[in-house]
C-alpha cells in the first residue's frame, strides 16, 4: 500500500510459524502415545464360519484343555495345578512335531492380567494354535 506521500507503509512480512508449530507438536505426541500400542502382544481370532468350516474337513485331534479357575489355580486336562506351576505342566503335552491345539476358557471373575499372563505361558511352552472359549 501507498502511503499519502507516496511511500510505501511498512507492516509485518514474516510467516506466522505458531500454527504449523502446534500441529507438529500434536502430531509427536500422538505418535509417542500411539507407539506403544504397536508393541503389545495380538491375540490372533480366527472367524466362527472359517474355523467351522476347517474343523469339519480336519480329523479330531488331541487337544490340551486351560481352565482359569481364579489367579492362583489352574487346571490341565482336569488336574488342577497352581499357576506358577503350568509351565512345567503345558511343556511335555505340547512337545512334539504339531503340538495339540490349547483351549482356553477362564471363569468370571479372573483378572485381565491373569488370563493374558496364562495366555503367555501356554505359549512360552510351546502352543502353536490356542484357542480362546467363554462360557
Amino acid at each position: 500500500m501507498h502511503t499519502e506521500d507516496g511511500g510505501l507503509e511498512e507492516g509485518i512480512r514474516d510467516v506466522n510459524m505458531t500454527p504449523l508449530i502446534d500441529v507438529s507438536l500434536v502430531l509427536v505426541v500422538m505418535l509417542l502415545l500411539a507407539t506403544p500400542l504397536a508393541f503389545e502382544s495380538n491375540i490372533a481370532v480366527k472367524q466362527a464360519r472359517a474355523a467351522a468350516t476347517a474343523a469339519q474337513k480336519e480329523e479330531p485331534v488331541e487337544r490340551v484343555e486351560l481352565r482359569i479357575l481364579n489367579d492362583e489355580s489352574v487346571r490341565v486336562n482336569r488336574r488342577e495345578i497352581p499357576r506358577a506351576e503350568l509351565g512345567e505342566a503345558l511343556t511335555p503335552l505340547l512337545f512334539g512335531e504339531t503340538p495339540p491345539p490349547v483351549v482356553v476358557t477362564a471363569a468370571s471373575g479372573v483378572s485381565h492380567g491373569t488370563f493374558v499372563s496364562v495366555l503367555d505361558q501356554a505359549k512360552f511352552s510351546g502352543a502353536a494354535e490356542i484357542a480362546v472359549t467363554g462360557e
